[in-house]
């Protein structure tokens, strides 16, 4: 009988790391989750909930030497775990810049970094880091989110380029808008960020309208990503790029062919939206 293959995944309480965590583990697969919230992570045939803080580096250890004691393998890596920490550049105090750089892209290289050796051995491996069309889109207040993805998206592209030898591959995934707390914990990180008296408090006004607005509108789910993200792990020959939609391909597109007409036109809706705020 064939070896279950073994998937670790970060970020697996809620979201779509959990969607993919239950995916996985109903098509087969043998997967450990990890989170913080540990208690939050599903129970279940072929399930493993392991409590995780990337940004504690002897958790991570923990985390990857669990799974390899237990199963002696590990088949696909989804570095899913991050979160957003909006707020004025001016304003943010650094130390909050840190805690999104380690937990958006520094916790992803150290797991990566300690599963890349088994994989070598194994001569087979995915790497799937969750990054977001704001890895190349970008928005007032979430300066060092869209920085942190980013960083995540080139580090991936080097990743996959030196490890390609070892048939290992490193690829990225680009969600846009989808149904979560994403937007609404955005919005208390502006404000937990802004300094008493801000000059951005206008700005975070209106982006809050913005964020609040949109989400009624946004139809993608947890679920549709966890799709994403098994096609992103099981591709005979993978992308370098996985989205949900043809519209967040899109947008990441002129974002990316065409940046004076994206930043043109980004400055342009905040002008609008400004105005209408004001009437």
């Amino acid at each position: 009988m064939p070896t279950k293959k073994v998937i670790a995944i970060t970020g697996a309480s809620s979201g779509m790391g959990k969607a993919a965590l239950q995916l996985f583990a109903q098509r087969g697969w043998t997967v450990y989750g990890g989170a913080r919230r540990v208690e939050k992570i599903p129970t279940g045939t072929n399930i493993h909930a392991v409590k995780l803080d990337v940004t504690d580096s002897e958790s991570n250890h923990t985390f990857i030497n669990t799974i390899l004691n237990e199963q002696h393998r590990i088949d696909v890596l989804i570095n899913n775990a991050g979160y957003g920490e909006g707020g004025p550049i001016e304003d943010i105090d650094l130390k909050n810049v840190r805690k999104q750089f380690e937990t958006n892209f520094f916790g992803a290289a150290e797991l990566t970094k300690l599963v890349l050796p088994t994989m070598r051995s194994q001569k087979t491996g995915r790497i799937v880091n969750i990054s977001s069309i704001g890895g190349d889109l970008y928005m007032p207040l979430n300066a060092y989110y869209h920085a942190s993805k980013a960083a995540l998206q080139q580090w991936s592209d080097s990743l996959d380029l030196e490890v390609q030898q070892f048939g290992i591959r490193s690829v990225i995934v680009q969600p846009g808008g989808t149904q979560s707390a994403w937007g609404d914990i955005a919005v208390q990180n502006m404000r937990k960020n802004l300094k008493t008296d801000s000059a951005y408090l206008p700005l975070v006004n209106t982006l809050s309208n913005i964020l609040s607005s949109s989400s009624n509108m946004i139809s993608a789910t947890s679920a549709d990503l966890a799709r994403v993200f098994y096609a992103a792990a099981t591709d005979r020959n993978p992308k370098r790029r996985y989205f949900n939609s043809f519209g967040d391909r899109f947008v990441v597109h002129v974002a990316r062919a065409h940046p004076k007409v994206f930043h043109a036109a980004s400055s342009a809706l905040l002008r609008h939206l400004d105005r209408r705020s004001h009437r």
